[in-house]
């Protein structure tokens, strides 16, 4: 390796892993805040926080890769631009592609691990992201007994407090309690003038001790419905425990999700792909066969040769046409009904199959077009630094921002247009990739040529040349 290469390495390596950082956090922070309520208030540990925060941050891999090596290329080349060291580079005679060279090809490495990242690692993380989410999305808040409020979030009791007192709110005035247990509705009812609320068993049980009360059972009569026993006991001290293990976090097997897209590779995908497409074909050809039935003077023709013929072509001889009366038409009124319904159902169904297809596909290309994205950001970077010639984080980190956003909606924009099937999906995915390729070479050839992008010169001759093609011709009145 030259002392060259080196030395550019060395500047891309700093920036690189400093900006790889800082977006990772940031699209970590932007994606969390999605299932901030989700999370908030269900007494969560910080392994769980830990584990679904490295699940995520391993999703946003193949996103942030891209926009740091667009900002640590901006970054990299600006500043030895700005140093003057880009110049005294290509003065010793070393052309620009040769200085971009161990970038590039350090980008292409790059392009390739995240490839294999999106592929190997990024379906199991999805895998064990979502189902956590899932899991957590299910599990009780945690026991919050507020005052003033009917409170059923343990199963079978309904409980109201008045107030709450103490450090921790672990002492209770006005309790009543509504036992719901024997699922003979309210008919079990405890107040108490004030209580104690602690944990017991490792915090598997709540105790509620509860002082100065009384306890009300209503008992129904057998012999008669509206007559009733109301038994009343006071008590001076009274000990209710309740389970708590409704506000476990119970785990749901992993193979229960597995069988979505996003926990899927690309040999998966393809070949889910080939058997929502055998399907569809098949629903296709056996639409005449379906549809025949309903017809009864005209049959179709199942065998593939005339399924398709226009309308028009049909002819019905008229010794086959009965007598029209009204029996007739509502028989043939029902029949068109028939027919309306069975074409509206089955072209739903089938317009169901060519979405469910194009969003798998669209999980195929993402997968390339991600990794491509590591190339292009550089090809747009690199160069642009080498003409801004401004390092630090200050006009890179605007231009970076700048081509990302144009990037990413057009990528919005391409992936809902080939999944509503505006235009196909191999385009809509390329989109945002082939409109920010010619800006790239652009850049490129501007850098080679020492051509900066605010020359007054250069795009002063754009008039001239687009007038070129006109000279020498007169107008004629």
């Amino acid at each position: 390796m030259k002392k060259l290469d080196k030395l550019i390495l060395r500047a891309f390596a700093g920036p690189f892993l400093l900006t790889f950082a800082v977006v990772q956090f940031i699209l970590l922070t932007q994606y969390m805040l999605k299932y901030l309520d989700d999370l908030v208030g269900k007494d969560l540990g910080i392994d769980i926080i830990g584990q679904l925060l490295f699940f995520f941050s391993v999703l946003m891999v193949p996103v942030s890769l891209p926009l740091a090596v667009l900002l640590s290329s901006l970054m990299t080349f600006g500043t030895l631009g700005e140093h003057h060291e880009l110049t005294a580079i290509k003065t010793s005679g070393i052309s620009l592609t040769r200085i971009l060279r161990p970038v590039l090809i350090t980008s292409a490495l790059l392009a390739v691990f995240a490839f294999w990242f999106n592929n190997t690692i990024v379906p199991k993380a999805n895998l064990k992201a979502y189902s956590l989410l899932w899991d957590l999305r299910q599990q009780k808040l945690a026991l919050d007994i507020r005052p003033g409020v009917f409170y059923n979030g343990i199963p079978g009791y309904t409980i109201k407090v008045d107030d709450k007192q103490g450090e921790d709110g672990e002492i209770l005035m006005g309790v009543m309690i509504y036992d719901h247990t024997q699922g003979s509705g309210s008919m079990r009812v405890i107040l108490a003038d004030s209580g104690r609320m602690f944990t017991r068993f490792g915090g598997q049980y709540l105790g509620l001790e509860l002082f100065r009360g009384q306890s009300y059972v209503e008992q129904p009569d057998a012999n008669s419905r509206t007559g009733a026993t109301f038994i009343r006991q006071a008590f001076a001290r009274n000990m209710i425990t309740f389970s708590l293990a409704s506000f476990d976090l119970d785990r749901t097997k992993e193979e229960l999700f597995s069988d979505n897209k996003m926990m899927k590779n690309v040999g998966q995908l393809e070949h889910f792909i080939d058997s929502l497409q055998n399907r569809l074909r098949t629903e296709k050809r056996q639409v005449p066969r379906m549809v025949s039935p309903y017809y009864t003077y005209l049959r179709f023709d199942t065998t593939g040769r005339a399924a398709n013929r226009r309308v028009a072509e049909w002819q019905v001889p008229a010794t086959r046409l009965p007598v029209v009366n009204a029996s007739t038409l509502e028989q043939a009124s029902n029949r068109a009904r028939n027919v309306r319904a069975f074409a509206g159902s089955t072209g739903e169904r089938l317009a169901g199959l060519v979405k469910e297809s194009s969003n798998y596909r669209i999980e195929v290309f993402r997968k390339y077009v991600q990794s491509t994205a590591i190339l292009l950001m550089f090809l747009i970077g690199a160069p642009l630094g080498a003409i801004i010639k401004k390092g630090g984080l200050g006009v890179p980190i605007l231009v970076s921002i700048l081509f990302f956003i144009v990037y990413y909606i057009f990528s919005i924009i391409g992936e809902k247009y080939g999944r509503e099937g505006v235009m196909p999906v191999e385009f809509g995915m390329w989109m945002s990739t082939l409109i920010l390729l010619p800006f790239g070479l652009f850049f490129l050839y501007q850098a080679r040529n020492d051509s900066g992008l605010l020359d007054w010169n250069l795009w002063g001759k754009v008039p001239a040349k687009i007038r070129w093609p006109f000279r020498g011709y007169k107008r004629t009145v």
